[in-house]
């Protein structure tokens, strides 16, 4: 395979600086990693902190006295602090944040240590019927569990706009009552891309009902901040691998000002020390890139892409189709935020992902566990962007699909 023009050549010098800090990214210039919603790449400071924790203070944390547990508590405090920073929390004394595997484990951490206590007999909840999976499978959970304790809760849809993907939020008053006392959001959506407009719900359902919000494909891509003026939720789950750290890590970030305190249920174990310590460190390499210029970044190598795409007969591009303009004068957060998904009319998707591989092009291609699709007939391809990515790789990308057309 050849390796082709420097994938780097046209890009501005902060971005080729940050590309050449992922070892994998810059030791494959053969390859363009187009699947940063599954899981991110991870730049050398991140693997340097886990080399450095595990040859200097490895230990469990909360259980000893002796020096390296006692660092490697102080690790797991400071990271719950530094994810606090990170989201911009205006009452860090107030707020509660909880390390877990990843994003699906801390729904599921919400819906059945926190939000099976806040409901009673009658009660109604609002969820996402077509977004990822882990943000319904979650809340269906909660309410087969209730129902084995004799508590009825009704699970009502968030309304969606067909066209675009986003929520229906003029749709939303028909489903909003005096009995809704929960609603799981999503921020930016793994496949469309866009950004749901969460503030809207907000709106729709006042200042008392708690919300949750899957920031897994927000957190680590651009900026996330939980001031009441900006994200107006009570939980912020993310997963700490599509944010550049180390598989296996995620954090719930907790409010507490609706409903009662997030107290995970049961005996908590053993933290995954290692991945709290790549959390940290991917954070703080996040903060000093500069998320918003990385998001911007990102926004600008979709809407590259999609442009391309847009003039090709052959290619259906999911969700909002008005985004897809050259002269898009959308705000920031309408753009798609660094994913772009498509069909072609004729290639079945996972045989396009196969042939775009054979190109240098690693892409997701499959129904991306969006709840309600099916595998076989719901296929598309889905190409995410991060910082390491090159208008160069887009281009050669954009050439390949336009030679299939």
């Amino acid at each position: 395979m050849s390796v082709g023009p420097d994938p780097q050549a046209a890009s501005p010098v902060w971005q080729r600086e940050l590309r050449e800090q992922f070892p994998i990214i810059a030791g494959h210039p053969e390859l363009a990693y187009f699947d940063s919603a599954a899981t991110s790449q991870k730049p050398r400071a991140v693997l340097d902190a886990v080399h450095t924790y595990l040859t200097t203070a490895n230990a469990n944390a909360g259980r000893g006295t002796y020096p390296w547990a006692n660092r490697t508590t102080d690790l797991v405090e400071r990271t719950r602090r530094r994810v606090k920073d990170f989201l911009a929390d205006p009452e860090p004394h107030r707020s509660v944040v909880h390390f877990t595997s990843g994003t699906t484990e801390g729904l599921r951490t919400v819906a059945r240590d926190w939000l099976t206590a806040h409901l009673a007999d009658g009660d109604e909840i609002l969820v996402p019927f077509a977004d990822h999976r882990a943000n319904l499978d979650p809340w269906l959970e909660a309410q087969r569990l209730l129902a084995g304790r004799g508590i009825d809760v009704r699970v009502r849809a968030l309304p969606y706009q067909a066209a675009s993907g986003d929520y229906d939020h003029r749709a939303l008053d028909e489903v909003v009552g005096p009995r809704t006392r929960f609603v799981a959001a999503t921020h930016i959506h793994h496949v469309y891309g866009g950004d749901m407009n969460v503030h809207r719900i907000r709106e729709a359902v006042g200042p008392d009902v708690p919300i949750c919000l899957d920031a897994a494909q927000s957190v680590g891509h651009l900026p996330v901040s939980v001031a009441e003026s900006a994200l107006d939720v009570d939980f912020v789950v993310f997963s700490g691998h599509k944010a550049l750290a180390l598989p296996g890590t995620g954090a719930v970030w907790a409010r507490g000002a609706r409903g009662p305190a997030f107290e995970p249920g049961g005996w908590q174990g053993t933290p995954n020390t290692v991945g709290i310590a790549s959390l940290e460190a991917a954070l703080d390499w996040l903060e000093a890139a500069g998320v918003e210029r990385i998001a911007r970044w990102t926004i600008a190598l979709a809407t590259r892409l999609t442009d391309a795409l847009r003039h090709l007969a052959s290619y259906e591009i999911l969700g909002c189709q008005s985004s897809l303009a050259a002269d898009c004068a959308q705000p920031l957060q309408q753009r798609r935020h660094g994913i772009v998904t498509f069909r072609h009319r004729g290639i079945p998707s996972d045989d396009l992902g196969f042939i775009l591989f054979s190109h240098g092009f690693m892409v997701r291609a499959d129904s991306l566990c969006q709840a309600g699709t099916d595998e076989k007939k719901d296929g598309s391809v889905r190409v995410s962007l991060h910082v390491y990515n090159t208008e160069e790789e887009v281009d050669r990308l954009a050439a390949v699909l336009a030679s299939l057309d």
